[in-house]
């Protein structure tokens, strides 16, 4: 009898967590070890129970599938499927470079074929996973820089203004809506979700700070430690905006590093 598939998945929307578990309850030789609703949670989750499959929301708040798959510690990447609603770029950048890909809504006959593939995987090395995660990302991030954002139109008052993306400083979440800081101060909100908009943002320009922030590379003036292996940072238009944990292993990889 094969040994059990060891699974962990994640995605920030506990009902398409509740789907996909119950979906993979149906196979008899996949266990189920663990559920995260972050990419955070994803990471110390991958990294402490050594899974052989995980499956990945792409989209998520503050790390997605793809930086959950960046930031896992060398030789601890499992077998991994990204799950997405329809992603022409992505769905492109994973096939050439054979990366598994589930569409939302998950079926079940897809599901075996990623299962299956993870079985065969699981005989190859972390090393190996890693290199094609690798070039799928950088084909990912290629792609997808044809339809990056330049302009947001957002209401003042009876007027709709035209703002700049090269004009923002800073994006802040609070609940469904987004408060746009220009680097001159102004501030607009507009109704939509952190992680939709970050998706067609260059990531040359911006970084995520937190769970709930953006900002604008260019605009950072000064990156300060605190406690916790945190940070914070001083922005060219005077915001401070904190920097969470998982992120601050971000900044310095990049930022923070010639």
């Amino acid at each position: 009898m094969p040994k059990l598939l060891r699974v962990v998945l994640a995605d920030d929307e506990r009902p398409a967590r509740r789907f996909l578990i119950n979906l993979l309850k149906t196979f008899p030789q996949v266990e189920v070890v663990g559920e995260a609703a972050s990419g955070t949670e994803a990471i110390d989750l991958i990294e402490s129970l050594k899974p052989d499959l995980a499956l990945l929301d792409l989209n998520m708040p503050e790390a997605g599938g793809l930086d959950v798959a960046r930031l896992v510690k060398a030789g601890a990447t499992p077998s991994i499927a990204f799950v997405t609603a329809y992603d022409e770029f992505a769905v492109q950048a994973f096939e050439l470079n054979a990366i598994d890909y589930l569409l939302k809504p998950v079926e079940r006959e897809r599901l075996a074929t990623t299962i299956d593939r993870a079985r065969t995987r699981a005989e190859g090395t972390a090393s190996e996973r890693a290199s094609g995660l690798t070039a799928a990302s950088a084909a990912l991030d290629s792609a997808a820089r044809r339809s990056y954002l330049e302009r947001i139109p957002v209401r003042r008052r009876d007027e709709t203004v035209i703002l700049p993306v090269r004009q923002i400083a800073s994006v802040v979440a609070e609940g469904e809506l987004l408060h746009l800081t220009t680097v001159a101060n102004e501030r607009f909100t507009i109704s939509h979700r952190l992680h939709a908009l970050e998706s067609r943002l260059d990531p040359r320009r911006f970084v995520r700070l937190s769970r709930g922030t953006l900002a604008a590379v260019d605009q950072i003036q000064k990156v300060s430690p605190m406690p916790g292996g945190t940070y914070q940072v001083q922005m060219a238009n005077g915001q401070t905006l904190a920097v969470s944990r998982i992120q601050a292993r971000v900044l310095r990889d990049t930022l923070l590093r010639i």
